[in-house]
């Protein structure tokens, strides 16, 4: 059974095993810019909407100008509600423009527009980050959790994380539901891998059946 489990998981993440900040074209670093859009990322992949459409819109949002704090509460509501609907985030993109702009100028007036001096108020807690994550309108725990799913690549305090969507994908494999048993059966894939290759087994059907169909 473990070597079927670690083929499960080296099926899945050769093949899916991208995190939704490389799908963004966001080349995530601990720079002030590349946080911010992970940021938005994490705000528009936490509402009821398909994670292409959410990847999309942060791309949408991106093409906009719209890459970092001053520019994003700098634009005027028309122009969010416009790169949202050009993403397709049309369900919710008059609720979420005005998020976007109240949560640059929150970052902006509180950090210095820096997702970093977040971190070191943190101290190194992760509970803190979530909460510090979740003053940002349109940011809950799953927007929070989001983020620091994505966020420990260059956060390392942040991980390594598993969190419920990506264990409920590992339920959906057969894996084992126990982050402490499931992060072994990948080896040295990265954590934050491991974890976007399962929320897109959780999300789609059709990723968990091609991984269960490859192993045979």
């Amino acid at each position: 059974m473990g070597r079927d489990q670690r083929r499960t998981v080296r099926e899945l993440v050769d093949a899916h095993g991208q995190t939704y900040a490389e799908e963004a074209g966001i080349r995530l670093k601990d720079t002030p810019q590349p946080l911010y859009r992970l940021l938005v990322l994490a705000h528009l992949l936490s509402a009821r909407i398909s994670a292409s459409i959410a990847v999309a819109t942060a791309r949408a949002l991106s093409e906009a100008g719209l890459r970092d704090p001053r520019r994003m509460a700098g634009a005027t509501w028309q122009q969010r509600v416009d790169a949202l609907g050009r993403g397709g985030y049309r369900r919710y993109d008059e609720r979420t423009a005005t998020q976007l702009g109240e949560a640059a100028e929150l970052l902006t007036e509180r950090w210095g527009g820096d997702l970093r001096r977040l971190r070191d108020q943190a101290d190194g807690e992760v509970s803190a980050l979530r909460r510090l994550l979740q003053e940002f309108p349109g940011v809950g725990p799953t927007g929070a959790d989001i983020f620091l799913r994505e966020a420990q690549l260059v956060w390392p305090e942040a991980g390594p994380l598993l969190d419920r969507k990506a264990l409920q994908g590992a339920e959906r494999l057969g894996l084992p539901g126990d982050p402490d048993r499931l992060l072994p059966l990948a080896g040295r894939t990265e954590p934050a891998v491991l974890a976007a290759a399962l929320v897109r087994a959780a999300v789609d059907k059709d990723v968990a059946e091609d991984t269960l169909d490859r192993v045979g």
